[in-house]
């Protein structure tokens, strides 16, 4: 009865049974660990324009394109078990139709690895300091061996210069967003009591996922702050005229953040 293949199932039986009970003590663990988050966000500029949202879009509509100031610290979200931080930026504004609930939809989003996390290309890291060797970008001149040389220096660095920073602590002014909103009905101008708010999403490395909390719970407090004023959505003017809620735009004012931010530390 005492066979090698029953050993083996004893031995796995007990190893998973403690692995579960580990498991679950921490993912409660997080309940008593404090969290104290706060935020400021500041609409900073709004433009209204007419023309295709999406290159996949297949007719003309009106769009936002919203600026924005976020200082943020919520580095009491980082626990030990926290594997990273989905952050987003929402706007929030009533329908076209008064009869319908109001929109809400994402203007950026980055996702907050904690210091323990592999590094990957997805995630967002602040940018270098102006000291930092790596804000400097090199020439095209040089050789393709020094820039592999560099780039192997860079990687380095950033992986050392990662326990430097508070992947809590974010300070962006005038971000351009990474998506631009309209209705399904095609028309956002002159849109009022819209407002901005930050969310997030903590994904752990044990246990179940954790969504803004903006009341308090036990040891956890409520978001502080992370909404905006309200604001409208300026009028669309005439094609050609000037001012920030011109009908065309100018393709520069109206860039959008794509998959690799510009303002993150990626190694040259």
């Amino acid at each position: 009865m005492h066979t090698t293949l029953t050993r083996l199932q004893n031995v796995f039986g007990f190893f998973t049974t403690v692995a579960c009970f580990v498991a679950v003590f921490i993912a409660l663990s997080v309940v008593v660990t404090p969290q104290a988050p706060s935020a400021s966000i500041k609409l900073q500029n709004i433009q209204v324009v007419k023309g295709r949202p999406h290159y996949y879009s297949t007719k003309r509509a009106e769009f936002a394109h919203i600026r924005f100031d976020l200082d943020t610290d919520i580095s009491s979200l980082f626990g030990w078990n926290t594997k990273q931080v989905f952050l987003y930026i929402t706007a929030t504004f009533p329908s076209s139709s008064t009869n319908e609930p109001p929109s809400q939809a994402v203007i950026w989003d980055a996702i907050l690895p904690s210091k323990y996390e592999p590094w990957h290309e997805n995630q967002y890291i602040h940018p270098p300091s102006a000291s930092s060797p790596s804000s400097s970008s090199g020439t095209k001149s040089k050789s393709n061996a020094k820039s592999k040389s560099k780039s192997s220096k860079s990687k380095s660095s950033a992986s050392t210069d990662a326990a430097d920073y508070n992947p809590g602590l974010l300070s962006l002014s005038a971000q351009r967003p990474k998506y631009q909103i309209t209705t399904p009905a095609g028309r956002i101008a002159s849109l009022s009591n819209a407002t901005l708010e930050l969310n997030w999403n903590i994904q752990p490395w044990v246990g179940a996922l954790v969504w803004t909390n903006r009341a308090d719970f036990g040891l956890w407090k409520g978001l502080k702050g992370g909404r905006s004023k309200s604001f409208d959505f300026p009028a669309l003017k005439e094609s050609g005229s000037k001012g920030a809620g011109a009908g065309t735009g100018k393709k520069e004012d109206l860039k959008t953040e794509k998959g690799a931010e510009s303002n993150r530390g990626k190694p040259a």
